[in-house]
């Protein structure tokens, strides 16, 4: 096997949050021949099998992953031009904002709401990433993945993906036995900024022509405010998902928290916004214990501070959602998964 097996390797430096235990065993791939070898290396040797992009939206316990730790490291960038639209398929170890950056460059519309958020493009389908008004779920338009209960590549259109709101089938139970190696982005080579997002609706608010240069540097801009830099700090970005609720619900709190955002969803709910419940209703935001704490400039975002556990941030996160149950009687739930 031409892989570099890594024994007993240190995860933390392979997450944003830079916590958490060691792998037994450690893989990189580069390839897709490359991810079956390392697959039939896992089975032969009886290990269960964990995959990891960039880590920017895992928590790895203190115990480590006693099994092997897949890297996903295939890169590549095909164009299939068809017209007025473009198909950009993307190698799963790819950096998003990377291939965001080429998109702006080559003025392929669809996915710049998406700039600055750190993280792979494999990882994207299955979180259904989302920011500013877009999720990955408009504009893929397929996935390709490697299924381990039939050892075979499979192909799997938008619809097959099952998006949800921070969701998909690939969070699923019966989906993850697939590892996405590929990505498909239609993008479009005509103008079409959205905008509907607030803080983009006020910054754009009084310019006549807005390129994609523009709405990539807003979007930086406004993420530079509100996030930590993960280069330095300890962090996942937001760490927990806004809570989806019904529209009765939302009605019920709006009597006493006439400020609280909601936002429409296609079946009814509403989904509110948690940043606003931590800072306005439960003035959480810069809440700290020991080495984690809520960020100063963005309630929704934990970073774990030098000396931080993956234990001490489970607590904290744990206890934070126990404070929103019981102020206003929601259900929240993590972002983050756990390794």
């Amino acid at each position: 096997m031409s892989l570099r097996v890594q024994k007993n390797c240190s995860l933390a430096p392979h997450t944003t949050l830079k916590v958490g235990g060691e792998a037994a065993v450690f893989l990189v791939v580069t390839t897709k021949q490359e991810l079956v070898e390392a697959i039939e290396y896992a089975r032969t040797a009886s290990l269960p099998i964990a995959l990891l992009g960039s880590g920017s939206n895992v928590l790895v316990v203190d115990s480590g992953f006693p099994g092997c730790v897949i890297k996903m490291d295939i890169r590549g960038r095909v164009v299939e031009d068809h017209g007025e639209t473009v198909e950009l398929s993307v190698g799963a170890g790819e950096m998003l904002d990377d291939v965001i950056a080429y998109s702006v460059e080559n003025n392929l519309w669809g996915i710049e709401n998406l700039s600055h958020i750190p993280g792979t493009v494999g990882a994207t389908p299955i979180q259904n990433v989302g920011a500013y008004g877009v999720e990955v779920k408009d504009v893929i338009t397929r996935v390709t993945a490697f299924d381990t209960s039939t050892n075979q590549f499979e192909v799997l259109n938008n619809d097959a993906c099952a998006f949800g709101y921070r969701d998909s089938l690939f969070k699923k139970e019966w989906g993850k036995k697939y590892i996405i190696t590929e990505v498909t982005f239609l993008l479009s080579k005509k103008s079409n900024p959205k905008l509907t997002y607030t803080d983009l609706q006020k910054h754009f608010a009084t310019e006549i022509s807005v390129t994609q240069q523009k709405i990539r540097d807003a979007v930086i801009g406004i993420r530079s405010q509100k996030f930590p830099n993960w280069h330095e700090v300890g962090t996942a970005g937001s760490f927990f998902k806004n809570p989806i609720i019904t529209s009765e619900k939302y009605t019920a709190l709006l009597s006493e928290y006439p400020e609280l955002p909601g936002y429409m969803q296609g079946d009814g709910t509403v989904k509110i916004s948690l940043g606003f419940v931590l800072d306005k209703i439960l003035n959480l935001r810069g809440y700290a214990e020991g080495n984690v704490r809520l960020y100063e400039h963005q309630a929704l975002v934990l970073v774990a501070d030098t000396g931080a556990t993956a234990k001490k941030i489970q607590l904290f996160a744990e206890k934070i959602i126990e404070q929103v149950k019981n102020k206003i009687g929601v259900t929240v739930e993590m972002e983050v998964t756990s390794l």
